[in-house]
């Protein structure tokens, strides 16, 4: 336990004047050298140890964007009146905003929590979730909806499964604890993840367009309430020292910068600060998440160009003997800062006292351009809060080619063996199936709740998750997250640009409208010139793609440092879509429910083979260049989607990614168990590929859909209409009586349905243990 400071010890701002000399673990903190004489700069002084500590956190890499910022102003510079249409708030808050239509807007960010979840894998997921349902809530929003984006290390490994059972029980805990269903993400498994698993947080929240709430304090005179849970010694310097850092070889030791989550206090937050903001009480808000208390006041401060002046020793504390400058750095959970006019006081501590929240008023908004923190009487920080939280550093880091990379590009898939023998297609069928990437993720997902709040229209195993926002139109909105690192690794421009296709393409099939852009940025070390080279690709390959699809990206997430020793992960960049959706009584499944109807592939299949599950799976090789992403073609499909949609013309859309056709097809016939029969002939004759290719090829801008009979001609003629490849392949079909359903490739292979599910359902379980039967409910 550290001895508590007295007053008489603290290390004043007068103090530091009259000891300039003295020396101060700025490197335990994070901070090179070159930034501590900074900060002496900035100060025309040494930092008091309250400085240093407010310093250290907020100029980290997880915090500051040192390394990234110069890239990020791409999504900035690439920006048309399309994008701009429905953006209310964009990146710089603390979640981006957009308009859905009838008043209504939808706030939504994804972030990672990537190095706690390998320290502490329940803790750092739960607190994950906390986090970034903080963010929502700060923009004034009622929180509808989780997903999460986890990437695993080699499932066969004796340590995935620690991290594993814990990440999934932490994420299953909390959200389900608040009440909120999970309502899609992903769940992938790789070595390169091993030492380094990413754990990604999406949240969503809905509200209308007159309550957004922005984290800029003005006024001078407004009062600074801290109110929440206390502050305690969890979590303390996690921004600095944990997520701004690699893990050295020997595995997790850092465990005392993990935080500890509460979601029952983090539900009555939500309600308390929902009452707040619709009896207008708050000025201004922002959670405390990373950094804590030195992060929302600089940032509130610099945000709204003012000062602010907080007696530090006011801060109610869950141990007493914390230092001002560990309650600081502490990031204890389900705490939020407000800006609060004098004469709205008395009701701001009424709707926190009826909640039974804990709050205390730490000081005033000043018009001065301080930031002022004092502790018993005595100043211990005095700063321009804008260097802080603004102007920290910002690197161009080298940046160099990989050595590696052109003969991992050379060393193509195309020297693969692929057989046309219908027994070896049939066990690389099933093969693909049951591996870890594509096999049925339930084990995973059934421990969480996906109908609670009762507006949910699609989530697992649909291609997007759905939500209602109004009950009486049916508005709602779709979202869907992707990330192929595979592709990435092989070429990062090009696999940023599949990512976000890939989301955009899963939210249309739903019948939606995409939006909108949130993306989490898991890289390695920045301090790697190859790593960087990466990191700038994958930011202009989704700069422009953003820009082709006329999408905008509202905000997100970098997370660097993601290696263990000198081995970075795969680049990772997470892409979430968001689309809108005027009705979702209108929405579209994955899978086929009645027997019967057309199955028409709209796309061409090329040999595209590279980086795919298929060459992994079968013969573990990664090498060549991913498939070609056609943007435009992307777009014009999806507009097709809606129209279709519109005229009600289709029953099922299911878009094809990893695993080809055959993986799709497998997906859509166990969704509702229904079969089909399907022949691979057309499609090899027309595209000049082989059956392997047909089956398992990741040829983008693809989908499969079900037609009903009656609406076959109509679908031909908007297909052709829209210029769109379109192309029969099939037929769903009912199992005659006394044989069961299946799924028959003609003259390849029939599987039943049975076998389809028992396949994909059995890989996790064997690793992991039993199943949850069902859904939580």
């Amino acid at each position: 336990m550290s001895t508590p400071v007295t007053p008489s010890v603290a290390d004043t701002v007068e103090n530091a004047i009259a000891t300039p000399e003295r020396e101060q673990p700025y490197g335990a903190l994070g901070l090179k050298p070159d930034e501590y004489d900074k900060i002496r700069e900035i100060l025309g002084r040494r930092p008091t140890s309250g400085e240093l500590a407010m310093y250290s956190v907020m100029w980290s890499e997880h915090c500051s964007y040192k390394s990234s910022k110069i890239y990020l102003r791409r999504f900035g510079d690439k920006v048309s009146d399309e994008m701009k249409e429905r953006l209310m708030v964009g990146m710089g808050q603390n979640a981006g905003v957009v308009d859905v239509g009838e008043g209504w807007a939808v706030t939504f960010k994804v972030e990672s929590h990537n190095h706690p979840s390998y320290i502490e894998p329940f803790q750092g997921a739960a607190t994950g979730v906390g986090g970034i349902v903080r963010d929502i809530i700060s923009m004034g929003a009622r929180p509808v909806a989780v997903m999460d984006q986890l990437r695993f290390g080699d499932i066969d490994d004796p340590d995935t499964a620690r991290v594993v059972h814990g990440v999934v029980s932490g994420i299953s805990f909390y959200a389900n604890c608040l009440g909120l269903p999970n309502i899609g993400g992903e769940t992938v498994f790789d070595k390169v993840y091993q030492g380094n698993p990413l754990v990604n947080a999406l949240a969503v929240g809905v509200l209308r367009h007159e309550d957004i709430k922005l984290a800029n304090a003005t006024g001078a005179g407004n009062k600074v309430v801290l109110f929440g849970a206390r502050t305690g010694g969890d979590g303390i310097g996690g921004a600095s020292i944990l997520a701004s850092d690699t893990f050295a070889d020997g595995g997790p030791t850092k465990r005392p910068a993990v935080q500890v989550g509460d979601p029952f206090a983090e539900k009555v937050l939500i309600e308390c600060c929902l009452e707040l903001y619709q009896g207008e009480l708050v000025e201004a808000i922002q959670d405390l998440g990373a950094a804590g208390i030195s992060c929302a006041t600089s940032e509130l401060a610099a945000n709204g160009g003012s000062g602010m002046k907080v007696d530090l020793e006011k801060v109610l504390l869950r141990d007493p003997s914390l230092t001002p400058e560990e309650i600081l750095m502490s990031e204890s959970q389900e705490r939020m800062m407000a800006i609060v006019a004098p004469e709205k006081l008395d009701a701001f501590l009424a709707v926190v006292q009826k909640w039974d929240v804990e709050t205390s008023v730490l000081g005033e908004v000043t018009g001065d351009g301080r930031l002022q923190i004092f502790w018993h009487g005595e100043q211990i920080v005095d700063v321009d809060p804008s260097t802080v939280a603004v102007d920290g550093p910002v690197y161009e880091r080298p940046v160099a080619y990989p050595t590696w990379i052109d003969a991992l590009r050379e060393d193509s898939a195309a020297s693969l063996e692929r057989s046309d023998d219908p027994d070896v297609l049939r066990k690389q069928f099933l093969k693909l199936l049951g591996s870890p990437n594509l096999a049925d993720t339930s084990w995973v997902t059934n421990q969480y709740d996906y109908y609670v709040m009762g507006n949910t229209a699609l989530s697992f195993p649909d291609d997007a998750g759905m939500i209602r926002v109004d009950e009486e139109s049916g508005l709602g909105f779709a979202i869907a997250t992707d990330c192929n690192g595979r592709y990435c690794q092989l070429d990062p421009y090009a696999g940023a640009q599949l990512a976000l296709a890939e989301a955009y393409r899963n939210v249309a099939v739903t019948g939606a409208e995409p939006t909108a852009v949130t993306d989490c940025l898991n890289f390695g070390s920045p301090e790697n010139p190859e790593v960087m080279w990466q990191f700038g690709q994958t930011v202009d390959g989704l700069a422009d793609a953003c820009f082709e699809l006329g999408v905008p990206v509202t905000g997100g997430n970098v997370s660097f440092y993601n290696q263990t020793g000198d081995q970075p992960i795969f680049p990772t960049p997470v892409v979430g879509v968001l689309g809108i959706m005027d009705d979702v009584s209108r929405r579209i499944p994955s899978g086929w429910q009645d027997a019967g109807e057309n199955i028409y592939l709209l796309g061409t299949t090329s040999t595209e083979l590279d980086g795919s599950a298929w060459a992994d799976t079968i013969h573990d090789h990664l090498g060549g260049r991913p498939p070609k992403v056609d943007l435009a073609g992307e777009k014009t499909l999806a507009g097709l989607l809606q129209a279709a949609r519109d005229e009600m013309l289709v029953s099922s859309a299911h878009d094809l990614s990893a695993g080809g056709l055959g993986q799709a097809l497998a997906e859509a016939t166990t969704r509702f168990g229904v079969g089909a029969r399907v022949w691979l002939r057309e499609i090899m004759e027309r595209d000049g590929v082989d059956a392997a290719t047909a089956l398992f090829s990741e040829s983008t801008g693809r989908v499969i859909v079900s037609v009903p009979r009656e609406e076959d001609v109509k679908f031909r003629g908007l297909c052709e209409g829209r210029g769109y490849p379109v192309l029969r392949i099939g037929v769903t079909d009912d199992a005659a009586e006394g044989e069961q359903a299946a799924l028959e490739i003609q003259g390849v292979f029939t599987v039943p349905v049975a076998e389809l599910r028992q396949v994909s359902k059995a890989t996790l379980p064997a690793a992991f243990g039993a199943i949850v039967d069902e859904a939580t409910a």
